[in-house]
């Protein structure tokens, strides 16, 4: 029983950061998720992994039908991206078997607190009516380049692409913040679906991986409550407000990321 508890509250310490994380500001759960099932349960890596990434799948959905229903949400471009994210995606997990494994977390850590900080101290106040003031090829050109660069990255050292496409959907697309956020949640569905499943196959296959059942379900229900609040309560206030909270979440998980960094030393 009392293990029952310890994984109860470390799932809901999780999914609560990951999903305010995926409602605000389009973060992937598995910034959040995967190093405190590691450091607090002593869970394998790669399942922490795969539980992140599932529980990234409904929140992503939930919070892209909320951003979507308050059309904050670029479908069109947005395909254009996730194809090119999951097609490189591949290319640079096969490039990665090559070269000596690299450690994504600190640079993330680093990555999270900086965006945080970027958006309480200069808030994106570009509007809708600037980005559609590209034309339309200007625009596909752009999500492909975008995607291919993301992609890689994901793929190559294996963590970052909510936090990847917010910055570039924000800074390099030029996407107002709400607009930017719903697009990054609804690639995120696909290619956190696509990498769960992948996942847990090759973990049952290759090195039978025993499911943790209890941390899956517990991860996906917290994650999926926290940010259908989290995208209800952004797709409601102002540009400026949601700035300042998103920066404020981003700030805070990338300190307590830091700590639990610390605490698994």
């Amino acid at each position: 029983m009392e293990d029952f508890w310890v994984k109860f509250f470390v799932c809901l310490l999780a999914g609560a950061g990951a999903g305010l994380g995926t409602g605000f500001a389009g973060m992937s759960a598995a910034t959040v998720i995967s190093p405190m099932l590691v450091t607090f349960l002593g869970m394998d890596a790669y399942q922490a992994i795969g539980i992140a990434l599932a529980s990234d799948v409904l929140a992503s959905a939930s919070s892209a039908y909320t951003y979507g229903k308050n059309k904050n949400l670029d479908i069109k471009n947005g395909v254009v991206m996730m194809v090119t994210v999951l097609i490189m995606t591949i290319v640079g997990s096969i490039v990665a078997t090559f070269v000596p494994s690299m450690a994504m977390g600190n640079l993330t850590i680093v990555m999270t607190t900086c965006l945080g900080l970027k958006f309480i101290i200069s808030p994106v106040t570009k509007t809708r009516e600037s980005l559609e003031k590209k034309s339309p090829r200007a625009r596909f050109i752009q999500s492909v380049v975008c995607g291919i660069y993301v992609g890689f990255i994901c793929g190559f050292m294996g963590a970052g692409g909510g936090l990847m496409m917010l910055f570039v959907l924000t800074v390099v697309l030029g996407y107002e913040l709400k607009t930017a956020v719903g697009t990054s949640v609804f690639i995120m569905i696909f290619s956190a679906l696509f990498g769960a499943v992948s996942h847990f196959v090759i973990g049952v296959q290759q090195y039978d991986m025993v499911i943790d059942w209890l941390c899956l379900g517990l991860c996906i229900g917290f994650t999926l409550i926290f940010a259908q609040i989290a995208a209800f309560i952004a797709n409601k206030v102002q540009a400026k407000t949601l700035n300042r909270l998103t920066g404020i979440i981003l700030t805070i998980l990338g300190i307590v990321m830091l700590i639990v960094r610390f605490a698994g030393k």
